[in-house]
């Protein structure tokens, strides 16, 4: 009787919950051993690869509901909004705009007017769920956000499993595309500036990682009718009022090359910068993007001496959304409504905070305070004084159970994060990475990408 009130109330958990309903899918081996065989080749027929890494080595997909999937979208819609706030403010502050540390170079091109309303018609912001339900966003890429192609292609890899089929006929959930609407996304920018048909040219370093993906957009954007290249900088030359990548004519660059990247090689530079400050092409995203790209701008969120900036409702969006962050500098600041001298409360909260390059990705240069001792903290913190940094407290991250092929498969329990995509403003899908580190990013080495599914009227 009491093995069967047991097993009675695990059968009503897995129907209301979705995760243990999937987990125990897998409790059939024929099951879990036939999708993890199609895992592994599907994505080696697509060529899911970041370098020669699989992409994906969960068996399960990020599951979310449908309501707190709408929470979360508009929240971010609601951050993104503030930020196009202090855009403008930064374009029309000089005394802001030094916030920043920007390289002349680069301020020179963010005051350049790029076309169209949005510096970055496409971006993502990062953060994670925590426990109360609550997203906090940590950091925002407005330059270059990536895996939106890796992100579809991965989706329809996990329609194809049969776990996955047998899943939905439990539970009905979708994948948002969001492949889609980057192209969408650029098209409107092109059409905002001019009437000529739009070639594209996807530009970045030879030699990246990220190359298969370059691939994967390139083919969905031809399919689509638009001629498209991928090619490095150095391949593209401008020439009476024209740009070309190795003699092709284009007019609209899909810029994956970070501006920092590309000022720092003059002579590599010089045919694109040239062609956009003439307005001979569209860019996107265009370089002012880089004034919301430095991790300062969530400094400049958080910080409470440029609440004025916001609505309202965009205050208490910062204030619920938003960590503390502030930059890295000797003096007085804020916390929790009490001021602090800075430098002390750094160096005395190691265990809570972060450090962050200001101009940096793929989690280079980040210092978790409490992965290491307080005299590493002491000296990390002194470096970051001596350069362009900020601190930020640590938000809580969860773990969960992920059941993960490497070799056989087991089940470990990892962060994940949860990155939802914005064009012009508006969210469609998001990227999901789980780890077992504490740092979540797969260009550092440390993640696997998980398609996202939302689940229609889950509890």
């Amino acid at each position: 009787m009491v093995a069967a009130r047991a097993l009675t109330r695990r059968s009503s958990k897995a129907a209301r919950d979705p995760v243990v309903a999937y987990h125990e899918l897998l409790e059939d081996p024929q099951l879990a051993d036939a999708s993890a065989s199609m895992l592994t080749e599907g994505q080696r027929e697509r060529r899911l690869v970041f370098g020669d890494r699989p992409l994906c080595v969960s068996l399960r997909p990020n599951l979310i509901s449908d309501w707190q999937y709408a929470a979360v979208n508009e929240a971010s819609q609601t951050i993104y909004a503030a930020l196009g706030r202090l855009e403008r403010a930064l374009i029309d502050d000089e005394d802001l705009r030094r916030e920043l540390d920007l390289d002349p170079h680069e301020e020179a091109l963010a005051l350049r007017d790029p076309g169209f309303r949005a510096a970055s018609p496409s971006a993502r912001l990062d953060g994670f769920i925590g426990e109360d339900g609550v997203i906090r966003f940590v950091e925002y890429n407005a330059e270059s956000p990536a895996g939106m192609a890796y992100n579809d292609e991965l989706a329809q890899v996990f329609a194809s499993l049969p776990i996955m089929k047998k899943f939905r006929t439990k539970f009905p959930c979708q994948v948002v595309p969001t492949r889609g609407r980057q192209l969408t996304a650029m098209l409107r920018a092109h059409r905002s500036r001019s009437e000529s048909a739009p070639a594209i040219a996807i530009v970045d370093w030879r030699g990246l990682p990220t190359l298969t993906e370059f691939e994967m957009f390139q083919r969905y954007f031809e399919t689509r009718g638009i001629p498209t290249v991928i090619c490095a900088p150095e391949d593209l030359s401008y020439s009476r009022g024209s740009l070309r990548a190795n003699g092709k004519a284009i007019n609209l660059v899909y810029r994956r090359v970070l501006t920092s990247e590309l000022l720092a090689k003059d002579e590599v530079s010089r045919a694109l910068v040239r062609a956009y400050l003439d307005g001979a092409v569209t860019v996107v995203n265009s370089f002012r993007a880089k004034l919301l790209h430095k991790k300062m701008s969530l400094a400049l969120l958080s910080d409470d001496r440029y609440a004025a900036l916001y609505t309202a409702p965009q205050r208490a969006a910062i204030a619920k959304h938003i960590p503390w962050t502030r930059k890295v500098r000797e003096g007085h600041t804020t916390y929790a409504d009490k001021v602090v001298d800075l430098g002390d409360f750094v160096i005395g909260h190691r265990t809570r905070l972060v450090l962050k390059p200001n101009d940096e990705y793929g989690g280079k240069g980040v210092v978790l305070g409490w992965t290491i001792d307080q005299h590493e903290w002491e000296q990390s913190f002194l470096a970051a004084l001596a350069s362009s940094y900020v601190v930020q407290e640590r938000v809580p991250v969860p773990r969960y159970p992920f059941p993960v092929v490497l070799g056989r498969m087991h089940f470990l329990d990892l962060s994940i994060d949860h990155n939802p995509y914005l064009f012009w403003g508006a969210v469609s899908g998001c990227l999901a990475r789980v780890s077992s580190s504490a740092l979540l990013n797969v260009t550092a080495g440390a993640g696997s990408v998980v398609p996202t599914y939302v689940i229609a009227g889950s509890a």
